[in-house]
């Protein structure tokens, strides 16, 4: 009978392992990811005697395949750079670092092994060093978000080679130099970008005159010039946040696309006046103030329901809702 046991029991255990779904070599480079952090608690279910398709947390693995295809780490004590090994998941999709903010180091060139991957947040952290240009290496990814960190350098113009990509956003950084000039030729579909909180300078390229993004956010860096090649009737921009730049245009020769629901212009030097077109859109939400305007509000739409904040702090614009012009 005691035999009968002991056999029973070197059969299950048998079965438990050839029944493991997950693939060895993935397990092993999670196993190393796990050890470079330390054994933290917060990966405390990889355990090398569990499948990590079905036991372990922040892992997904394909049905089919059942090789890794997500990697997501969020919101825990985590401490260190982000291990090379990371790029040795060739079948990955996802990946995912976000508030970590003991996360420290450059962005590993690794990644860029990861042909596969379509979505990349690397988000509040404290990563520093430069946003690579192996990115553009990644023709599948279609979101790419590296926002809250402490990058640094210019923005690769070759990113815009992404065919893919559909959200961008390289926000509160310390990112410097010009928007690059390839953004107004992006090599498939157009993101919404966003480069909010850098140190961005010089003038907005004329090239994105041919470029229809739904929504950019430039906010709070240090452009200058003209910004009017945004604008059009043929495009579909739904927001558009310029405040707190260097911007100095003429408001008056603007064209709107009538898709416009959020335009943010304040702390800039723009001059003229608010256009009558404005009138006719309908879901605006606007902000004006602190510029170098001029003339009446035109009166209609919904420009007299905005709050007078919107307006203030200009040159000499006048009527409802701020005072009535003389």
């Amino acid at each position: 009978m005691k035999a009968l046991f002991i056999s029973l029991l070197v059969l299950n255990l048998l079965s438990l392992s050839f029944s493991e779904l997950c693939n060895p070599h993935d397990k092993q480079v999670l196993l190393q990811i796990k050890n470079h952090f330390g054994d933290p608690y917060l990966l405390a279910s990889w355990l090398s005697d569990t499948d990590c398709c079905t036991s372990w947390n922040q892992v997904e693995c394909d049905a089919t395949t059942n090789r890794i295809v997500s990697l997501r780490i969020f919101s825990g004590d985590l401490s260190g750079e982000i291990p090379a090994e990371v790029g040795d998941m060739p079948y990955l999709e996802t990946l995912e670092f976000h508030k970590l903010t003991n996360i420290t180091g450059p962005i590993p060139p690794s990644i860029s092994n990861l042909i596969h991957l379509i979505s990349l947040r690397l988000s509040d952290l404290n990563l520093t060093g430069p946003v690579p240009d192996s990115l553009s290496k990644l023709k599948n990814l279609r979101v790419l978000v590296l926002s809250f960190n402490s990058l640094s350098g210019s923005i690769p113009s070759s990113l815009a080679s992404l065919p893919e990509i559909d959200i961008l956003e390289l926000d509160r950084n310390n990112l410097t130099g010009p928007i690059p000039e390839s953004f107004g030729n992006f090599a498939g579909r157009v993101p919404g970008i966003s480069l909010s909180h850098n140190q961005l300078s010089g003038k907005i390229p004329a090239s994105l005159d041919n470029t229809n993004f739904r929504l950019i956010d430039f906010s709070r860096n240090k452009l200058e010039g003209d910004a009017s090649m945004l604008f059009g009737p043929n495009k579909t921009s739904g927001s558009v946040d310029l405040s707190r730049n260097l911007l100095e245009f003429n408001l008056s020769k603007a064209v709107f696309p009538n898709t416009l629901t959020y335009l943010d212009v304040n702390h800039n030097k723009i001059f003229g006046s608010i256009p009558t077109q404005m009138t006719q859109l309908n879901y605006l939400s606007l902000n004006v103030s602190y510029n170098r305007l001029c003339g009446q509000i035109p009166q209609g739409g919904k420009l007299q329901t905005l709050d007078y904040t919107a307006y203030f702090h200009n040159r000499c614009l006048c009527g409802a809702p701020l005072a009535s012009c003389k």
